[in-house]
């Protein structure tokens, strides 16, 4: 499994291209599931857990790996299944979101597949508001064509997780009280988890928020505004986009916008559960003015109220 995982680092380079890599996983006999590699630092054998007495019940216990103690999260249990039994054929995919480290319990770990992101579509409808996947793909794995579900990661953290979304004493700018209300920003996520949390954030300031659940919808929402005669640039605020996302990722879709010419100037926030310099880079690459990783709400007002001053000024 180390092999598997080792030359992560030089698989950046999809990003930006509209690819992604997923590891695929079996929390029951029946069916795939994935989450993307970059969010992945280490698939090892279950060790042995440590119980922490009062913690959510969907944490499996502790891990101590390498002089790290980290909460195992049993999935299977998390996205509504029974729990998966702790036997000595089980995994643990370690992972970092919103800049914490988490292990997911899973049983056999599959393999990795590198797909575009055109291949990979949001969850049906109706499959309702609650379900925990992100997005879905079909891809032929031993000779035979699979319905792979790609968790909703950020889900399962936030009803594990408390994210608080009151803001620090003093972030709030009074001389803007008033000048951001009725303000709008596009946000773009294909999590619904991750919108709620932007727009009760930035609900605190007055802002309208408008949704869009992946890259080509938001693409074709802003080339439905310029036909009509608009100018998103001076329209929206800004565009709080994520990185990873179906049929278009937020990369793309900054390229997207910076190479046509009535909406190139538009302001494009990346906002992302995936740390690191790596989206630092991205940003310089693909054109956006700002990143910020995901969840910090103090962050995110005082991005907000940098640019209505930059506007303003």
């Amino acid at each position: 499994m180390k092999k598997m995982l080792d030359t992560v680092d030089q698989r950046t380079n999809l990003v930006g291209e509209n690819r992604l890599e997923l590891l695929l996983f079996r929390i029951n006999s029946t069916q795939l599931f994935a989450i993307n590699v970059f969010k992945v630092k280490e698939v090892v054998k279950i060790p042995s857990l440590s119980s922490v007495p009062g913690s959510n019940g969907n944490i499996a216990g502790v891990a101590n790996i390498r002089g790290m103690s980290i909460p195992v999260i049993n999935l299977r249990e998390a996205i509504g299944f029974s729990p998966m039994p702790i036997t000595p054929d089980c995994n643990l995919i370690i992972t970092e979101y919103n800049r914490s480290v988490q292990g997911f319990l899973v049983g056999k770990v599959e393999h990795i597949v590198n797909m575009t992101w055109q291949d990979i579509m949001p969850p049906p409808k109706t499959a309702g508001k609650h379900n925990y996947l992100t997005a879905i793909t079909r891809l032929e794995y031993q000779g035979n064509m699979h319905l792979v579900s790609i968790i909703d990661v950020e889900k399962v953290l936030a009803e594990i997780i408390d994210y608080d979304i009151r803001l620090s004493a003093g972030i709030l700018d009074e001389s803007l009280s008033g000048k951001l209300s009725g303000r709008k920003i596009l946000v773009v996520d294909d999590s619904s988890t991750a919108r709620k949390q932007v727009k009760e954030t930035l609900a605190q300031l007055g802002i309208e928020i408008i949704e869009a659940t992946d890259g080509l919808q938001a693409l074709n929402l802003l080339k439905k505004w310029t036909s009509e005669g608009k100018n998103v640039s001076s329209d929206l605020l800004m565009m709080i986009t994520d990185a990873e996302m179906p049929e278009m990722d937020g990369y793309k879709l900054t390229a997207e916008v910076r190479s046509d010419p009535q909406m190139a100037e538009l302001y494009i926030t990346l906002n992302t559960s995936l740390s690191g310099n790596f989206n630092h880079a991205m940003v310089e690459k693909v054109g956006c003015d700002a990143f910020i990783s995901k969840f910090q709400p103090d962050l995110l007002v005082t991005e907000v109220q940098n640019r209505l001053r930059d506007i303003l000024n």
